[in-house]
This record gives structure tokens, C-alpha cells and sequence, in this order.
């Protein structure tokens, strides 16, 4: 098994196949405390925290299609469903910014336990996201709640397909 200190942010899984990679790499049931976050964190150090939407902001719904598109990149690293498909994205606004004229977007998701031990990676690949955009989401904001708690009926038909339960 490798020193977890040697995890770097290109190690982290985000879909299934990644995610047997970690396992054969870092060992199977690696935590996600085990991950530096200093250096997970430092690769977004442009992306704000804690986007503020003005009063009378514009909607912005072709950047939500964007973010969902984006969503549905990030897998559970324990099961074969994106956390879109999965349900455990509950709400995305995005507006534009009337100041910046850039978008950003406020994420409501959960997990599907609150002792999810990827929780942190999870969250940080959302985060990711307007990195990996190429600048044409300037912040984004992630709220992590567990009311209303996730079940299988927050599951989309493909997801219940790809998972055998249909």
C-alpha cells in the first residue's frame, strides 16, 4: 500500500474505474482523511467559497445545464451511478453575476450516508468544477445537508437500471 502521504489530486477517483485504480494504489477501503487536503485545496485556490447571489440576480439556466453535464462526470467511488443520477444533488441555482457578469452557482447535494468516507473527495470534485469549466463559472458554492436523507427513491431510472434495480 502506498504512504497516503503520496496521495496527489490527480489520484483521487471520481468514477468507478478510477475508483479500482485507488483501491489497487492506495489499498481498498482508503479513507478520504488520508488525502492531503492542503494539496486538493491548492489546485482551486482561484475558486471562491461562499458565492453570494445578489437580490433580482438573472437566472442562469444555460449554465445549469452545464453544471448538471458536469455533475454527471463525478461518480460514487462505491457505486457504478453519477452523483446526479444518484440523487444526491437536491437543488443547483445559478445566476449571473450583475457586478462580474460571470456566472456562479449554488450546489444543495447530500451523501448517501453521513458517515460516507469519500465524503471530502466528493465534495471537492464539485467544487472542482468551475476548474475544470475553463473560467465560465467564477464561483461556486457547495452546501452539504442531510435533511431530507438520501434513499433509493432520489434515484433516476438510470440509475436504478445501471444499479439492476429495474
Amino acid at each position: 500500500m502506498k504512504d497516503p502521504n503520496d496521495i496527489q489530486f490527480d489520484d483521487i477517483p471520481s468514477n468507478a474505474e478510477e475508483l479500482a485504480a485507488w483501491e489497487r494504489k492506495f489499498g481498498k477501503g482508503a479513507q478520504a482523511d488520508t488525502i492531503p487536503v492542503g494539496g486538493v485545496e491548492s489546485r482551486f485556490e482561484h475558486v471562491e467559497e461562499g458565492c453570494f447571489k445578489p437580490e433580482g440576480a438573472e437566472a442562469d439556466e444555460a449554465m445549469k445545464g452545464k453544471v448538471i453535464e458536469q455533475l454527471k462526470t463525478i461518480y460514487d467511488p462505491e457505486l457504478p451511478v453519477d452523483i446526479y443520477n444518484l440523487g444526491l444533488v437536491y437543488d443547483i441555482d445559478c445566476w449571473k453575476n450583475p457586478t462580474s457578469k460571470q456566472s456562479e452557482c449554488k450546489i444543495t447535494m447530500t451523501l448517501t450516508s453521513a458517515t460516507c468516507s469519500m465524503s471530502e473527495v466528493i465534495v471537492n470534485l464539485v467544487r472542482s468544477i468551475p476548474t475544470r469549466m475553463g473560467g465560465e463559472l467564477g464561483c461556486i458554492d457547495v452546501a452539504l445537508v442531510f435533511d431530507p436523507p438520501w434513499d433509493q427513491s432520489k434515484m433516476s431510472d438510470e440509475a436504478k437500471l445501471a444499479m439492476g434495480m429495474l
